[in-house]
Formats: structure tokens, C-alpha cells, sequence
């Protein structure tokens, strides 16, 4: 995800804590012109390869699966058993969304015209020392009540587990460039974020 010299589009990475919001922010990017990619779409449609598909069940077994494709709540419960399961699966994963983001990237700085940023949503960016890939990050944050009634109204598995994982939001917000709240309205998020692309842009 290192940034390629001649680059003309300012590339940023988002992230949050789980429960934040972090794809609403994105989806609000897109809207004000922004291109965006969502890593955990990506991995969505990596684990729909009957490639990558045939590995995870020698690995976690035929319990990981629903209807014949991965299910990814089962995965992820799976997964954050032991650190040694999920380092298997981030070994197996992230080079592929890495490629994938490259390409995309690539893609994104051949446009014409520009848009104002390429935003990537990556939820580990901090934990997995990626940071330093991009031109500027921007934290997502909003209040603990409101992320937890979030990651449960989603049925978000493991949620305990993946959050002990991750650096606090707090933390995050610290180490981005940016930090943004995301407990008001759409309207105000939005009017954040398009203050923020102007920023990056100036």
C-alpha cells in the first residue's frame, strides 16, 4: 500500500473501533466524490473463491461453512479461538487484499479527473502497522453505548475477542491524522468529512 511517487490523489486510509461506523464514513465519502474501497468487502469476495474456500475448511473444518459457501460469522468465531488460528487466516488473506487494493489503487490514479481522495477502509489499519502506506488516515469514534448496540444489532460474532484486539478507539484516534465523530446526524458526519477532503486537498 506504499504510495507511488507520481500519485496525484491523496490516499487514505480509514478506520475505526467495531461499532463506529467506519462504513457509513465511507459510503459518506463516496457521496462527496471520493473513490472508496471497503477491505472487508474485498475479503467477502475473497472467501467466495473456491480456492481460498478449500483451504479454510481443511483448516476450521466443514462447521465454517453455510449453504456451501464460507459463513463468515462461523469463520470468525473459529478464528479468534487461539492467536495461532487467526494469524493463519491474516496469512491467508491479507497479501490478497493487498494485491487487491494495488490494483484498484493503480485504477483510481488513471482517472480523469481526479477524484479528491482514494479512501480504503481498513478496520486493523493501526494493529497491522499499515499506516505509513497512506497520505493521511482518519479514525472513525463514537460513544461505547453506541458502538456496542451497533456490533450486537449486526450480529457481529466474537465481538468480545475482536475487540481485546484491537488498539481502543481512543488510541486510534490518537495516532490518525484525522478523528471524526460519528454520533450525531449523517448530515454532520458528512459535513465533517467534506471539511476533511478540503483539508487533504488544499
Amino acid at each position: 500500500m506504499s504510495a507511488p511517487p507520481s500519485a496525484r490523489v491523496p490516499f487514505v486510509g480509514l478506520t475505526g473501533g467495531l461499532g463506529a461506523g467506519k462504513s457509513t464514513a465511507l459510503a459518506a465519502l463516496g457521496e462527496l466524490g471520493a473513490a472508496t474501497l471497503s477491505t472487508d468487502t474485498v475479503v467477502h469476495e475473497l472467501l467466495a473463491l473456491d480456492e481460498l474456500c478449500d483451504q479454510i475448511v481443511d483448516r476450521f473444518g466443514a462447521e465454517v461453512l453455510r449453504d456451501g459457501t464460507v459463513d463468515r460469522g462461523a469463520l470468525a468465531a473459529r478464528a479468534f479461538e487461539s492467536a495461532e488460528a487467526r494469524e493463519w487466516l491474516e496469512g491467508l488473506l491479507w497479501p490478497r487484499v493487498g494485491e487487491r487494493v494495488a490494483v484498484w489503487r493503480t485504477e483510481v490514479e488513471a482517472m480523469d479527473p481526479p477524484p479528491p481522495a482514494a479512501v480504503v477502509e481498513v478496520p486493523l489499519l493501526f494493529e497491522a502497522g499499515l499506516e505509513a502506506g497512506f497520505d493521511h488516515t482518519i479514525a472513525v469514534v463514537a460513544e461505547e453505548g453506541v458502538r456496542t448496540e451497533r456490533a450486537g444489532s449486526r450480529g457481529h460474532r466474537a465481538v468480545q475477542q475482536r475487540t481485546g484486539r484491537q488498539l481502543t478507539q481512543e488510541e486510534k484516534a490518537q495516532r490518525a491524522d484525522f478523528s471524526v465523530r460519528n454520533d450525531g446526524t449523517p448530515g454532520e458526519l458528512k459535513s465533517e468529512l467534506s471539511r476533511l477532503l478540503s483539508t487533504m486537498n488544499a
